[in-house]
């Protein structure tokens, strides 16, 4: 059984954000069928690497939703999409993140 890889963070969230490690999609199915890469939809669940600062609006705090290890479903078009050495992750603002996993 291989070793789970364990993701460093080098960098934090601007305060309001938090850093998201999207989730690979499958690229076979249940019964064993292999999908094309056009087939590939852009993943709406990740877990949450790094939280920013609160931010304050209208004179009241808001905190994460999420915490660092959480899985969360986040917007389709919500957050920036960044490459860092290879790895692809959103910086998704607070109020992007639709649903957090109780699992």
């Amino acid at each position: 059984m291989a070793a789970k890889k364990k993701t460093t963070v080098k960098y934090r969230p601007a305060p309001g954000y938090v850093l998201i490690e999207p989730r690979v999609p499958e690229k076979k199915t249940a019964s064993g069928i292999y999908l094309p890469e056009s087939s590939d939809e852009k993943p709406q669940e990740g877990k949450v690497l790094a939280v920013g600062d609160p931010i304050v609006e209208k004179d009241q705090k808001i905190n994460s939703p999420a915490k660092v290890g959480q899985t969360v479903i986040y917007k389709k078009w919500g957050g920036t999409e960044i490459k860092l050495e290879g790895t692809e992750y959103i910086f998704a603002k607070f109020d992007d993140i639709l649903a957090i996993s109780t699992r």
